[in-house]
C-alpha cells in the first residue's frame, strides 16, 4: 500500500521543505496551499505523480472540509498527518506597554491552535484507515510555559501553548486507539512567518525538514507525549 502524507502550510518554509523530502523518499503527498507561492509549483513539476496541491485554509471550517472531501476523492487513507501552518503577528510586540492588537492575536490562535484541529477532526476518517496512524504537530519553544523567557509574543506563544495542550487531550484520546503522536520544535528558521524571509535565523528550511522528518518518521514511538526539539531534546510544558 503507497505511503501517504498531508502537509499543511506546505506553500513555503518548513512545510515546502517537509513535502519535498517526502516526495524524495517516495511518498505520496497532499500538500494545503493557502498562499499562492511559486516554490510549491516548481515541486509540482519535478513530482507530477505524487504530489497534490489542495487549497487549505487552515482557519476557515468550510475550508478545510471542503480540502477533506477533495482528499478522500484521491485516495483511500492518510498514514501520516504534519499539522505545520502557522501564522506570526506577535513577534514585533516585546512588552505590554506595547499597542497589543487583540484581532491578530485571534488570528495566531485560529491558525496556530484551532487550525490543527480542525484539519486532524476533519481527516481523522481517512487516518482511521492507516496502519501507521502518526500525528505530527509543528509547535515551538515559544509554547513552553516551563521555559519562557519572553516578555511580549503573547498571540503567538499563547496559541502555540494552546496548541500544545490539544494535542496532549488528542494523545489522552487516541493514543489507546493506536494512533502515534510527534509534538515538536524545529528551531530558529528562515522562513516567511513574519511577511518576509527572516535571514538572520539559523537553518535553512530544508534542512530543518530534513532533521523533522527523522523524528516524525521514527518507528519507536514514546511511552510518553513530550515536546521535543531538533537538538532532541524534550522540554518543559
Amino acid at each position: 500500500m503507497e505511503k501517504v502524507a498531508l502537509v499543511t502550510g506546505a506553500d513555503r518554509g518548513l512545510g515546502r521543505g517537509l513535502a519535498q523530502e517526502l516526495l524524495v523518499r517516495g511518498w505520496t503527498v497532499f500538500a494545503g496551499r493557502h498562499i499562492d507561492w511559486p516554490e510549491l509549483d516548481d515541486l509540482a513539476h519535478r513530482f507530477p505523480k505524487n504530489l497534490h496541491i489542495v487549497p487549505l485554509d487552515v482557519s476557515s471550517d468550510s475550508s478545510v472540509i471542503k480540502a477533506s472531501t477533495a482528499v478522500a476523492a484521491e485516495t483511500s487513507h492518510i498514514d501520516l498527518l504534519i499539522s505545520n501552518a502557522a501564522i506570526n503577528r506577535s513577534a514585533h510586540l516585546d512588552n505590554v506597554r506595547e499597542e497589543l492588537v487583540f484581532d491578530d492575536m485571534l488570528r495566531e490562535f485560529s491558525v496556530n491552535a484551532l487550525g490543527s484541529l480542525r484539519v486532524m477532526r476533519a481527516f481523522l476518517p481517512l487516518l482511521d484507515r492507516s496502519e501507521l496512524k502518526r500525528l505530527c504537530f509543528v509547535s515551538s519553544e515559544a509554547g513552553s510555559v516551563g521555559a519562557s523567557k519572553r516578555t511580549g509574543w503573547f498571540g503567538y506563544c499563547m496559541s502555540k501553548a494552546a496548541l500544545n495542550m490539544a494535542v496532549k487531550n488528542l494523545y489522552n484520546d487516541l493514543a489507546p486507539q493506536g494512533y502515534s503522536f510527534r509534538l515538536y520544535h524545529p528551531g530558529w528558521m528562515r522562513t516567511y512567518m513574519q511577511g518576509k524571509k527572516n535571514l538572520l535565523a539559523h537553518m535553512e528550511p530544508e534542512e530543518a525538514a530534513t532533521i523533522a522528518l527523522s523524528y516524525f518518521l521514527d518507528p519507536v514511538n514514546p511511552t510518553e507525549l513530550t515536546l521535543h526539539d531538533f537538538e532532541g531534546n524534550d522540554l518543559p510544558w
